[in-house]
């Protein structure tokens, strides 16, 4: 047991009643199916959620739906005293628990890393009140005693529906929120905040967090909330309104057959419901078609703990909007677990965090936008500023630029190699030529080079031609005609 869990729970115990397990859920998804049931229309979407099989020798994660007439027995055989459940805030039209699936919202809840006493007082004195003063908070409906941290859920008096544009509203509402909520010294002990979507899944109350050997405890603290309520506190660009189920266009059909020819023949006339994958051969970086999936594998030393999984989670979106096989995804999804796992972080990065990551490989996850990936990574990403030129159109225009400042004498930067070419990239580069099957900790140990050098560098090799000191290198794959040449001149000299 934690010292912050010690300290939370004593706290709370002694002023708010405790909610078991069994009775808690009941409350939050009170109109499940039951087990007979199939509703065709799904008018009573279920609840899912995800247990650790502790008959099964790997231990796999397994989904089930909560149905209302069995759910005591389910509680006590797959959640009480489980070793990892997990349940989101939502109902789900399917067994997939999936984002795509997600009919109705019960309870936005949000993860608060590092919560001790301290904390868990200042959070006090900042629900409920006034939403205009600094740092107000709304009032929870509970709270749950997560190990090292808390779960804080607000319960709607009525579920939200999931339209797809709520969907998208829910977010912004939910980043808002969660920024006013973490604050380092104040309310957590981590530094980082950490956003999280709205389809995240959570311990589950009467389950034990095997990480530090401590059960899941619920209190209820206040009463069920309303979506005015809770957008009180937020900004209002970030609030949601349930009159605008779907994002209205802006665009007469007349308008965006001209504007967007590329895609009015695709969808209109040609009836493509997909989204198109982003066409980026030989765009970025020469021909590498997964230039952009291999820019955001290298950006893993930039990590810090509490966004490891999101790094994955990411890396899985990226993966499939570049067209990378799932198969390859999975091979570089291990290597860089072993790199993360070396990222310091109250909490240890397991296989299942990889098993979930990998479910963002999937169309659903089109709609991350980069102030996604930004929010949940905490990494910078900086944009490109074309100024409404296509990409080849800029490229044409910078070359342009270039030549013309060369002419009148003024200096040029950039086109040339990479900082760092020559020398660091150079020597990971010739590492792995020696050692093809070889690890990032080997060459680390071999080579010297730091552990944020070697991510930089290990996916890109140094340029085919190279300038210094004045000379020109150009690296070829003689024939075997030119080869064997070279080595009967070379023995005339011998």
């Amino acid at each position: 047991m934690t010292e912050n869990y010690q300290g939370c729970y004593e706290y709370l115990s002694a002023q708010y009643p405790e909610v078991g397990g069994y009775e808690f859920y009941k409350e939050l998804f009170p109109a499940n199916e039951k087990s007979g049931e199939r509703h065709t229309d799904f008018s009573h979407p279920n609840a899912v959620y995800l247990y650790r099989d502790e008959q099964d020798e790997e231990k796999k994660l397994r989904r089930r739906k909560m149905y209302s007439d069995t759910w005591e027995q389910d509680y006590m055989e797959f959640v009480e005293g489980n070793s990892l459940t997990l349940c989101s805030g939502l109902a789900y039209r399917r067994r997939e628990n999936r984002l795509e699936n997600a009919q109705r919202m019960y309870a936005l809840i949000f993860d608060l890393d590092g919560v001790g006493l301290g904390e868990l007082r200042n959070l006090f004195l900042r629900f409920g009140g006034d939403p205009e003063r600094v740092r107000r908070l709304p009032m929870p409906t509970f709270l749950v005693l997560s190990g090292t941290g808390l779960h804080v859920y607000y319960v709607f008096q009525q579920p939200i529906d999931l339209y797809p544009n709520i969907k998208i509203q829910l977010k912004s509402l939910k980043y808002d929120l969660t920024f006013r909520m973490w604050e380092y010294g104040g309310t957590s002990q981590v530094k980082a905040i950490q956003y999280q979507s709205i389809n995240q899944s959570f311990r589950m109350v009467g389950s034990v967090n095997d990480k530090h050997g401590t059960e899941l405890v619920a209190f209820r603290v206040g009463e069920r909330v309303t979506l005015d309520y809770l957008n009180s506190y937020a900004k209002p660009e970030n609030r949601v309104d349930v009159n605008k189920p779907f994002s209205p266009s802006k665009m007469t059909r007349a308008e965006a057959r001209e504007a967007y020819p590329e895609w009015y023949e695709r969808v209109v006339v040609n009836g493509a419901k997909g989204r198109k994958k982003w066409d980026i051969a030989g765009k970025v970086h020469g021909d590498d078609p997964y230039a952009l999936y291999h820019w955001w594998l290298r950006q893993i030393g930039e990590i810090k703990g509490g966004h490891r999984y999101f790094f994955l989670m990411c890396l899985a979106i990226y993966a499939y909007k570049c067209g990378v096989s799932k198969q390859q995804l999975r091979q570089d999804m291990e290597r860089a677990f072993e790199d993360l796992q070396m990222v310091k972080h109250e909490n240890a990065l397991t296989e299942d965090d990889i098993k979930s990551a990998l479910e963002a490989y999937d169309k659903e996850y089109y709609n991350f936008t980069i102030a996604d990936i930004e929010a949940l990574t905490d990494i910078r990403i900086e944009r490109n500023k074309r100024n409404g030129r296509k990409q080849e159109q800029h490229l044409q225009f910078a070359r342009g630029v270039r030549e013309v400042k060369a002419k009148i004498g003024e200096p040029v930067s950039g086109g040339g190699r990479p900082s760092g070419s020559g020398t660091a990239q150079q020597m990971v580069y010739e590492w792995q030529q020696r050692r093809p099957d070889g690890r990032k900790s080997q060459c680390k140990k071999e080579t010297g080079l730091s552990y944020p050098t070697i991510r930089k560098w290990w996916d890109c090799p140094p340029p085919a031609v190279r300038v210094e000191n004045g000379h020109v290198t150009v690296k070829i794959s003689p024939s075997q005609a030119l080869s064997d040449m070279l080595i009967e001149d070379f023995k005339k000299w011998l």
